[in-house]
């Protein structure tokens, strides 16, 4: 089967900058894969190269057997993309914003009102679907925003921090929505910091650090490898991120 995702030797540039160095990795469908990496290190770089939201990369992108830019439109009615700046049309109500996140993906009316009825409901926000979104909590405008990525079916869905704002309850809905659409086979590119939630949920970690793919191989794995106890422990050593210790001694002198 053809992978749903395939980067071979992507390399991009901002202006003069070097953010991704020979990028390669594959992913199948029906699987949840962690996108990992310290501020900078080139993850929304990836996620945007994959949506075809970026142009001018060197090497190949495919998208479901398609490749990018050249097929960026069709690439984009295949996927779902929950984006970190969380940027809505506020004036538009929730109810809305749904409809016309559908419609663009031209899902049939019918079909259309039976998804949102059912996003609405099981997201705690069928009371607040007439109800302009720039009175939603940050949580409910999450919500909003990953219903709509959803709507279409897409093949392929692009999660950059997707619980951010969301309470306990809403967090562990969207974890379990997202296993049972892998198990159906969707696949899931889910960008986070929070590395339990992504060791609990990901079949495979991908680490990018400094624009480089420095780590590939499911959780258990990369702990096995490097010893760690956990993902965390895995990510500090991988990024050879320092001890805290010290720096945290030190505000709380400065604090005194």
């Amino acid at each position: 089967m053809t992978p749903i995702v395939e980067l071979t030797d992507v390399s991009f540039f901002y202006h003069s900058t070097r953010v991704l160095h020979d990028i390669s990795f594959s992913l199948p469908r029906g699987s949840i894969v962690g996108l990992l990496g310290p501020n900078g290190a080139g993850k929304s770089t990836t996620l945007k190269l994959m949506a075809g939201m970026l142009k001018g990369a060197s090497g190949t992108i495919r998208v479901a057997g398609l490749p990018l830019p050249e097929q960026a439109v069709s690439v984009k009615q295949r996927i779902g993309f929950v984006h970190e700046a969380g940027l809505l049309f506020e004036t538009l109500t929730g109810q809305e914003y749904l409809e016309l996140a559908g419609r663009l993906h031209d899902v049939s009316e019918p079909l259309l009102q039976q998804r949102i009825a059912a996003v609405l409901q099981s997201l705690g926000l069928a009371d607040h679907n007439d109800t302009r979104m720039d009175t939603y909590s940050k949580g409910m405008r999450q919500k909003i925003l990953i219903g709509a990525a959803l709507l279409h079916g897409p093949e392929l869905v692009l999660l950059d921090e997707p619980l951010t704002g969301l309470d306990v309850n809403a967090a562990v809905l969207i974890k379990d929505l997202l296993a049972s659409l892998a198990a159906a086979g969707t696949t899931i590119i889910y960008s986070s910091h929070v590395l339990d939630v992504v060791e609990r949920i990901c079949d495979r970690a991908l680490i990018i650090h400094q624009g480089r793919l420095i780590a590939d191989a499911p959780p258990a794995e990369l702990m096995a490898a490097t010893g760690s106890a956990s993902l965390e422990g895995v990510f500090r050593e991988m990024t050879g991120a320092s001890p805290t210790r010290h720096d945290v001694s030190r505000i709380i002198e400065a604090l005194r």
